[in-house]
């Protein structure tokens, strides 16, 4: 089976559940310290998650592969492998929505989450009622994509978005974007020559406004640029509209 065929069999399987959002969602949280597992644990089955532990690296990736859970907490200092190794295997098989867990605020460590395949984070202390509304605003992200993508296809220059596959390519080479650079990309291109604020970003491409942290926004966009810009440090697609967000210019 494909890698595609792999993801979409995925979103098959937990479709019927993510669908009711008064069903239980199975969350899997991939955290070495005993008692913020426990913490975390009881504070989102009190939410109304079901929740799978995992003290190690290795013990939740057999748990994502048997148990297909509808949402990844993920700390990025793990005992056995490190979470960005871990949220990078995920991601090969899976769309499953990842969010970093960790003690680490450092920019190099969030970008480096989010290039391996997360699609938000949050830093310990965990604060659980905004988690639990990030969850939420991740499970709808995932609902909507899977029932109610476009198949339109976008063409800028050299670049062409597929949006029924998930898939763009440039000069004819497919990108290896994270689900969330995809969101973003489409985002712009459905916005040509406007320009979109970061709290406009985080509502539409994350499903939320006042839980955002600009830095989230600002680290997807390096990363996007590095993968469409022929010069990343002087784009030519996305560029920076100083203190009002960013503007796409499809016929640049």
């Amino acid at each position: 089976m494909t890698a595609a065929l792999q993801k979409c069999a995925f979103c098959v399987t937990n479709l019927g559940r993510l669908a009711d959002f008064n069903a239980m969602a199975q969350i899997l949280l991939v955290e070495d310290d005993a008692g913020i597992r426990a913490a975390l644990g009881l504070a989102l089955e009190d939410e109304g998650y079901s929740i799978l532990q995992a003290p190690n690296g290795r013990t939740g990736l057999s748990l994502a592969a048997t148990e297909q859970p509808d949402l990844v907490l993920l700390d990025l200092r793990l005992p056995d492998i490190s979470g960005f190794e871990v949220c990078r295997e995920i991601r090969q098989r899976s769309n499953v929505p990842i969010i970093i867990v960790t003690a680490q605020t450092d920019t190099h460590d969030l970008v480096a989450g989010l290039e391996a395949g997360a699609d938000d984070y949050v830093t310990k202390p965990v604060n659980t009622k905004e988690l639990a509304a990030r969850i939420r605003a991740a499970l709808r992200r995932l609902v909507r994509e899977t029932t109610g993508r476009s198949p339109d296809v976008t063409r800028f220059a050299d670049i062409e978005v597929r949006r029924e596959a998930g898939i763009v390519t440039k000069a004819g080479k497919e990108l290896p974007l994270t689900r969330t650079e995809f969101r973003l990309l489409v985002e712009f291109a459905d916005h040509p020559n406007m320009v979109l604020s970061r709290d406009q970003l985080l509502e539409r491409v994350w499903g939320y406004d006042y839980l955002g942290d600009s830095r989230l926004v600002d680290a997807h966009i390096r990363r996007l640029r590095v993968k469409i810009e022929d010069s990343p440090n002087d784009p030519r697609y996305i560029t920076t509209a100083r203190g009002l967000g960013y503007r796409f210019h499809p016929d640049a």
